[in-house]
């Protein structure tokens, strides 16, 4: 239990800034549309609660589970307990929030008043009926992406009831920053030209300011509530804060870019929110970075949070001003005027095709991925980082390590973003191509690196007392059930050989093609399965299932047939997969959908020849090396005691044979 129960004022400290906070984000957005002629005040009052109220359901399981320490027991501190009520405050305004927005975005795509939904006349007057709304709910896409959000957050709302362990308010955490992501991809971004690009982009940006935002807001309440790690707290978001303000600023950009020509910056309603909202994030950026660093320095200086409250307070409106702004952005449709009508192809897959895919085009017609490009990117930076403080301090770390890090992150990079990730989505056989690299090799490389050895060795101790810090937070990861579950042997098997049959042979393939967040998420999915199944397998890091060396080689050897099976019947089989979807591309290069399909059950049966060949010679030579390891051991003990072993296993033969 925490060791101090939170009054009611320290739970309560912020509520008045959170009103008035959110009002004048109601306030800007309805004005602003208002202006611009737009209609629908009360569904831009809605979402800017529920906006405001998801920004604080994360800042506040942010501060719970990252930024103030829990006890030593992994129990959360009182404070931390603070956060984490306060956070199931919040999601239940915003499972509220998401559950009012399924109507009303239902009647705005109908072009009807809400109440034409919800309410019928009968010969005894008006009568509340939802039959019409059930009906019609789920031809809507981003009404549906709203019900899903209500259900996830309404579960969230409940975990912070329920959860006491720092180890699951981590995990309330990331469920948090997920129950962001359905309407993300449902919105204006999700439709129409290079859709792709302004997808990934609209997640990072979303992401990032709902950290910021809700960050500094739990912080805020942290310091009102005069919490303990008042210093360690602000010191740690000080950081995050920067990162996420370079997030939001690079990623807007691009989603702009995107969305709007220059020359109508200026001259359209949308350019100009585009314009204001830049201009309010480049002040709330730079007025903010000063302000954290002069509070960092006064807090640490008297450990009061007085300060920080007096500066941050005026950067708390300022954010709810650029909530209401992006809250006009989005019920604002970007201008249509001098642009090209897309093609079927692009308004498909987000983009056109050159052409045929050659061996060229496929090296070389780069369509970068903002997410597996960017992220991957920054992991191989992050490595060797790692890397360099360990040589500076004088520690060695192998070459063969570095090299195998960096060119597993360089083969999701290009998987994902060169030729082969853009031809995927429009050709099975591309796509498969694309599988390969993304479960058979990527992850084979990746495990080879070491990443969790390494950071073991180059992130520093918190030391006992202090509160544990990122290398503590990497060591519970991999200790923990998940960890252990997924690296289970069977239930890595199961993932690893289950995934091809249950995406390919079920229907669910055939329903992601159309979305390109569902192919984020396969390709996500398929680096994952690969790396925990090769992980127990020949991963360097330590495995929370470890494996003698003839189990790994039967782990291997038991998903080989699997694997070889799925490629001869997609190569058999007669039945197109995904026939509606690449039909309606129209490609004139693909004259048969099933003789492309049966290239890509060629190459998903010859592909896995090679990894099998990696994985086989990394076998071996750790097998070899802990055998050499082993033998040295020995010596070395033998060197200690006079080879004392020896010499008892010598004097019980010669009692043995009657000669002692």
């Amino acid at each position: 239990m925490p060791t101090e129960a939170p009054t009611r004022t320290q739970r309560t400290g912020l509520i008045p800034l959170l009103i008035v906070g959110s009002t004048v984000a109601a306030l800007v957005a309805v004005g602003l549309l208002t202006i611009t002629g737009a209609d629908r005040p009360a569904l831009i009052v809605v979402r800017v609660l529920t906006e405001s109220a998801a920004v604080v359901t994360i800042g506040s399981l942010l501060l719970a589970a990252f930024l103030v320490p829990p006890q030593e027991s992994g129990t959360l501190a009182a404070h931390g307990y603070a956060a984490l009520r306060t956070a199931g405050f919040a999601a239940l305004v915003w499972t509220l929030g998401a559950v009012l927005s399924v109507p009303f975005t239902v009647a705005e795509a109908l072009g009807q008043p809400v109440t034409a939904l919800l309410y019928v006349k009968t010969d005894e007057g008006t009568q509340l009926d939802l039959s019409v709304l059930v009906q019609v709910v789920g031809l809507v896409e981003q009404a549906k992406a709203w019900m899903i959000t209500a259900v996830v957050v309404a579960l969230l709302a409940l975990g912070c009831r329920l959860v006491l362990s720092w180890g699951w308010t981590a995990v309330l955490f990331f469920v948090s920053v997920f129950a962001l992501v359905p309407v993300a991809v449902t919105g204006h971004s999700s439709g129409g030209g290079s859709h792709d690009v302004a997808t990934d982009s609209l997640l990072y940006h979303l992401i990032a300011a709902a950290l910021w935002v809700g960050g500094l807001i739990a912080l805020l309440a942290h310091g009102r509530r005069g919490g303990d790690h008042l210093a360690l707290a602000t010191t740690r978001f000080s950081k995050i804060a920067l990162v996420c303000w370079v997030v939001m600023a690079a990623s807007g950009v691009v989603n702009a870019w995107v969305r709007l020509p220059l020359d109508q910056l200026l001259s359209s309603d949308y350019g100009l929110l585009v314009l204001g909202k830049t201009i309010a994030l480049v002040v709330l950026g730079v007025a903010g970075y000063f302000q954290r660093e002069r509070s960092v320095k006064q807090v640490v200086a008297t450990g009061s949070g007085r300060s920080l409250l007096k500066l941050a307070g005026v950067e708390v409106l300022l954010m709810f001003v650029t909530i209401g702004l992006a809250a006009a952005l989005s019920r604002t449709p970007p201008p249509v005027e001098g642009r090209v009508l897309p093609s079927t192809v692009e308004l498909r897959i987000g983009y056109d095709l050159p052409g045929a895919p050659t061996l060229a085009r496929l090296l070389f017609e780069w369509r970068f991925s903002l997410v597996f490009g960017t992220v991957f990117l920054a992991l191989a930076a992050l490595y060797a980082v790692g890397v360099w403080r360990l040589r500076k301090r004088g520690d060695a770390w192998p070459v063969g390590r570095t090299i195998a890090w960096i060119s597993g992150c360089l083969t999701v990079v290009f998987a994902t973003s060169s030729g082969v990730g853009r031809y995927a989505p429009a050709m099975f056989s591309v796509h498969m191509e694309a599988h390969m690299l993304l479960s058979m090799l990527a992850p084979v490389l990746l495990v080879l690196g070491g990443p969790v050895t390494l950071a073991m060795r180059a992130l520093p101790t918190a030391g006992k007392g202090n509160p544990p810090g990122p290398r503590e937070w990497v060591l519970a990861l991999v200790h923990s059930r998940v960890a252990r579950a997924l690296t289970n042997p069977l239930i890595a098997l199961a993932l690893f050989v289950g995934s091809f049959y249950g995406l390919y042979f079920s229907g669910l393939f055939d329903a992601a093609l159309d979305y390109h967040w569902a192919h984020l998420v396969m390709n996500a999915h398929f680096i994952l399965v690969g790396y925990t199944f090769y992980w127990p397998v020949i991963g360097i890091d330590p495995s929370p299932n470890r494996l003698p060396p003839l189990g790994r080689l039967g782990l291997l050897f038991a998903s080989i047939p699997f694997h070889a099976f799925f490629g001869i019947v997609l190569m058999s089989s007669q039945t197109v997969i995904g026939d509606n979807f690449y039909r309606s591309l129209g490609l004139p290069w693909v004259t048969s959908q099933l003789e492309d399909q049966r290239l890509g059950g060629g190459i998903a049966w010859a592909a896995g020849e090679v990894p099998l060949i990696v994985v086989m010679v990394a076998l071996l030579v750790q097998w070899a090396r802990s055998d050499s390891r082993e033998a040295r051991r020995s010596d070395r003990r033998a060197d200690a005691d006079g080879d004392a072993d020896l010499v008892a296993y010598n004097a019980m033969l010669r009692k043995m044979s009657g000669k002692d």
